[in-house]
């Protein structure tokens, strides 16, 4: 009994390998049958003829298509060796026509303790009326801005005078039509044009932009180190827009020679592009001063750019001041607490 035990028991696993095997089989089978059944599904049968003939053509195909590439590699090898020389030189063409950094000036007002000079402010208020006005407008100017604190502070009666030369709109009148008046201090100061539509009809398609802002809206980046210093409050250099005007209106250059502008176009490298549409303003004595101050366009440039740097922040001098006023509060308060912390704590052990 014993025997027959073991020799069954021995049977056993060998009955369960030999039962595994048609399993085995049987997945086998079922992972390839639908490789096999997708490559033996015959092609649609909607036009019998046309299978055939397109077998044709692909097989007449290859030999002409190995052929054209054949052929044609050395062709785009040749393009790919020409083109790079002509896309570095338009690269190099575009960098340098990139505009030039302005050049910096020493400016009155720049720094903590800087000021308007008066005489300049003058100076540069008639550069702008006799040679500006003509085309750009300084709109949210008024009249009696010229006679307050800290600007050209001309007298009243200059003011009233220079503000009766000029013809403001005003109505509707009782009619219901609006007239022209003499302006008064309170008014501000007309635009040369009626609106954009009407400049660049006059300009040749050119708008000169409005001056009011026009010192604290440009700018450009100093590079580095420079740049480290403008972001720190107190050290930040607030002169760039009047830099850029400066250099702008005396960078007028003839045109390269290879250098080709659109009529009515002029050369200039510190503008964007390095072209300009407005034709050079300044030229010696074309503005006489009274007080002896040189008549030259290097003169006229800083007085015009001056006054267009009081224009965008008629309030700069007072603050300054009132910036100085609390920096030093600061101080004499922190010391007022260090002294009051000591005389508290004196007496107390540690």
């Amino acid at each position: 009994m014993s025997e027959a035990h073991q020799k069954s028991s021995r049977s056993v696993p060998s009955m369960k390998r030999r039962a595994l095997i048609p399993v085995v089989v049987a997945a086998t089978m079922g992972l390839l049958t639908p490789v096999w059944a997708q490559e033996e599904t015959p092609p649609p049968a909607t036009d019998q003829g046309e299978p055939a003939a397109k077998e044709a053509d692909k097989a007449a195909e290859p030999p002409a298509k190995e052929g054209d590439n054949a052929a044609t590699p050395p062709a785009k090898e040749a393009e790919k060796v020409v083109a790079p020389p002509s896309t570095e030189k338009e690269t190099a063409h575009e960098s340098a026509r990139h505009e030039q950094k302005p050049k910096r000036f020493d400016w009155s007002f720049a720094g903590a303790f800087g000021h308007y000079d008066r005489a300049q402010l003058r100076r540069g208020f008639k550069v702008y009326k006799e040679v500006c006005s003509s085309c750009h407008s300084i709109k949210m100017l008024a009249f009696r801005n010229l006679s307050q604190p800290g600007g050209p502070e001309f007298s009243e009666k200059e003011v009233e005078a220079l503000a009766a030369s000029y013809k403001v709109k005003d109505g509707p009148n009782e009619s219901g039509e609006y007239y022209d008046r003499p302006a008064r201090p309170s008014d501000r100061f007309p635009p040369p044009f009626a609106n954009e539509q009407a400049a660049r009809a006059a300009l040749a398609g050119n708008y000169p932009p409005d001056m009011s802002v026009l010192a604290k809206a440009r700018g450009y980046s100093r590079g580095f180190p420079l740049f480290l210093f403008d972001a720190l409050p107190g050290f930040s250099y607030q002169e760039h827009g009047v830099d850029y005007i400066v250099s702008l209106m005396e960078g007028y250059e003839d045109t390269p020679p290879d250098v080709k502008l659109p009529d009515g176009q002029f050369y200039d490298p510190y503008m964007p592009g390095r072209r300009i549409g407005m034709p050079p303003p300044l030229s010696d004595g074309v503005v006489t001063y009274d007080d002896g101050a040189p008549q030259t366009i290097d003169q006229y440039a800083k007085d015009v750019s001056a006054f267009m740097m009081w224009v965008a922040e008629p309030h700069l001098e007072s603050r300054k001041r009132v910036g100085l006023g609390v920096i030093a509060f600061l101080l004499v308060f922190v010391g007022l607490l260090y002294y009051t912390k000591r005389k508290i704590w004196t007496d107390v052990p540690h």
